[in-house]
């Protein structure tokens, strides 16, 4: 029966993907149905998560109706413009930078254009710039204090009393996603100079005008609006915490404020912006947030009820293998989140299983940046982005599934990771 259930699980995530879209959400819902016919028990639908996500989209998308990621846009522009021979490390460290403070891939999406526009100013190939950037933005997602896989990892270590929290978590995330970006775009940089394959000598391309953007003359305030909340978040966590004790009965938990800062940013935004508030639901961010949502609501939901419905079996069969390899675990992880399309919904699905088969802790936050491998699979949508804005050519899928140039960085930022924040768990353990 286990297996009966594991193929109705791998055919309606085939259904899902064949779907596509917010379709991927309701072959979730779908698969829990015929689970249950099967015998399984619902598993937990992964409510707070959606919380999260619906709160930090709502203020995302009214930053976004008030110019705010415009004008972020336009500040990596500049930053971009003003050193183009380094365009292989500025680009994904600004689309990290990006994502982390807004947990949400749309900025880093709204930032292909103008990496692809750089590069060509500078008869630059475009094709590392990208990949690395998409990378950087997955990790980036790893890397968010407000992003609904932090908030949810941060969670159930901190039910399992290990030590390990949201402020430990966190202290591991940002700096080793960042130390392996860093690393990775320098020896990228140096490899593709090194063999001189940087430059489209070979393949000219016509250059489009470069226009001004309008941006709105609140856009900084909704920026400014944002990032206060986004640290009050991160003040309010810190003092809150067990190990520190500053509060030692605080009136709202963490996660409480999480959802009432963001909602209360997004009010400041709509009133000091003056920002319709009708036309906030019809942004892109809102529209891409939500479909996230219905997405994870049902993959995680049909993942839950097949995990915990096996749990048994899982920790008799798996857990002795998982605990002599941690690689093992890991290589897991990214296969799951290649195929679930959602850093969420992967560590809803995986992480808890993982800590009731007896993983440590700091093995789990290690592998943490394993879920960043969304850009396996060439079906992820800011990869696909970014190979139709290559008009130089120089960004193709191959004719085979893996073999495309986003690959290899990934892999190269991601392993990566891993090691900085392997080694960073040990020390802070």
């Amino acid at each position: 029966m286990i297996l009966v259930q594991f193929l109705v699980v791998l055919l309606f995530l085939y259904i899902g993907m064949r779907v596509g879209g917010i379709g991927v959400g309701f072959a979730g819902g779908a698969g829990v149905i015929v689970l249950s016919a099967l015998g399984a028990t619902p598993g937990d639908m992964p409510m707070l998560v959606i919380v999260f996500i619906m709160v930090v989209i709502v203020a995302i998308a009214a930053m976004q109706e008030a110019g705010g990621i415009e004008y972020l846009v336009d500040l990596t522009e500049r930053l971009l413009r003003r050193y183009p021979r380094l365009l292989v490390i500025t680009a994904p460290l600004s689309t990290w930078l990006l994502t982390m403070m807004a947990s949400t891939g749309q900025v880093s999406f709204a930032c292909m254009p103008v990496i692809v526009g750089v590069a060509k100013e500078n008869n630059i190939k475009p094709t590392r710039a990208l990949a690395l950037s998409v990378g950087a933005s997955l990790l980036g997602i790893v890397a968010s204090p407000i992003s609904a896989a932090v908030i949810f990892f941060s969670g159930i270590l901190e039910k399992g009393h290990s030590g390990w929290g949201y402020i430990e978590l966190i202290a591991v995330s940002i700096p080793s996603t960042f130390l392996a970006l860093l690393v990775t775009s320098v020896f990228y940089l140096c490899w593709d100079r090194i063999r001189q394959q940087d430059r489209l000598n070979d393949n000219p391309v016509q250059v489009q005008v470069r226009t001004a953007r309008a941006i709105p003359p609140c856009a900084g305030r909704s920026v400014l609006i944002f990032i206060v909340g986004l640290v009050v978040v991160l003040v309010y966590a810190i003092v809150t915490s067990p190990k520190l004790g500053l509060i030692a009965h605080p009136v709202m938990s963490s996660g409480q404020a999480r959802v009432g800062v963001m909602m209360g940013v997004a009010l400041l935004i709509v009133v000091c912006c003056r920002v319709n508030v009708h036309k906030v639901p019809s942004g892109s961010v809102f529209k891409t947030g939500m479909t996230s949502c219905i997405c994870i609501l049902g993959v995680a939901w049909l993942g839950s009820t097949f995990m915990d419905s096996n749990q048994q079996w899982l920790q008799s069969a798996v857990s002795s293998h998982l605990l002599d390899s941690p690689m093992m675990l890991a290589i897991i992880i990214m296969a799951a989140s290649c195929f679930l399309y959602s850093q969420a919904a992967s560590t809803k699905i995986l992480f808890p299983a993982a800590l009731s088969m007896g993983v440590a802790p700091a093995i789990l936050v290690a592998c943490f940046p394993a879920t960043a491998s969304l850009f396996i699979l060439p079906n992820y949508p800011t990869l696909l982005a970014a190979v139709e804005l290559d008009d130089t050519g120089s960004t193709r899928l191959g004719r085979h599934i893996i073999d495309h140039p986003f690959l290899l960085p990934g892999l190269a930022s991601v392993l990566l990771s891993m090691l900085f924040a392997a080694g960073l768990a040990y020390w802070i353990q």
